[in-house]
């Protein structure tokens, strides 16, 4: 067993993993279960009024969690998978305690192979917050990963840009990261 099936059965019982992709390292808990979610609110000592983003494997497993108009998939597929996160409307099917009551949710397609093996194998979303304390600095390597975790998953050195932030239902940038030119360029043209 390697450490991401190992990583696939810490998530399947509530726990949380440290895990790379293509941006920083990310702190996953199984994106529908209540209780690890909650895990993840106290191991970063976050309010649990602010929304978690999650990540998913494909566009597949983002429409069973989102709902995701015409517009929003054009923009999704010029952007993903990469180092965007798109916010719209959540589903029923996701946990509200993910949305911190907005109803909307961010999602991410990431492009690093890692973290999708995680996601496919376990079959289900994960949370995408970064593996920090809430408002520290984001982790680019293992050693600043500094958040309560069952299991890390060593990527070595991360790209350190976190993801640009887009509100999908408004056209609006809410986090300039990577890709941002393109994506303002984008939304300038669209919206």
């Amino acid at each position: 067993m390697d450490v991401v099936e190992r990583a696939v059965g810490i998530l399947r019982h509530d726990g949380l993993v440290v895990y790379p992709t293509d941006t920083i390292y990310g702190l996953g808990a199984d994106a529908l279960s209540e209780e690890a979610i909650l895990k993840v609110y106290e191991a970063k000592r976050r309010p649990v009024s602010q929304p978690i983003s999650i990540a998913v494997s494909d566009f597949e497993m983002a429409f069973g969690v989102a709902r995701i108009d015409r517009r929003a998939l054009a923009f999704m597929e010029a952007f993903l998978p990469g180092p965007v996160t798109v916010v719209v409307p959540a589903r029923s099917s996701l946990p509200e305690t993910l949305t911190g009551g907005t109803g909307m949710i961010g999602i991410r397609v990431p492009a690093h192979p890692v973290c999708l093996r995680l996601i496919t194998l376990l079959d289900s979303p994960v949370t995408a917050t970064s593996a920090n304390q809430h408002g520290a600095r984001d982790p680019v390597s293992p050693d600043e990963c500094h958040v309560m975790h069952d299991l890390l998953i060593d990527g070595g050195r991360l790209p350190g840009t976190p993801s640009t932030v887009v509100d999908l239902e408004h056209g609006a940038m809410l986090r300039r990261g990577a890709l941002a030119g393109d994506v303002e360029a984008y939304i300038t043209a669209m919206w």
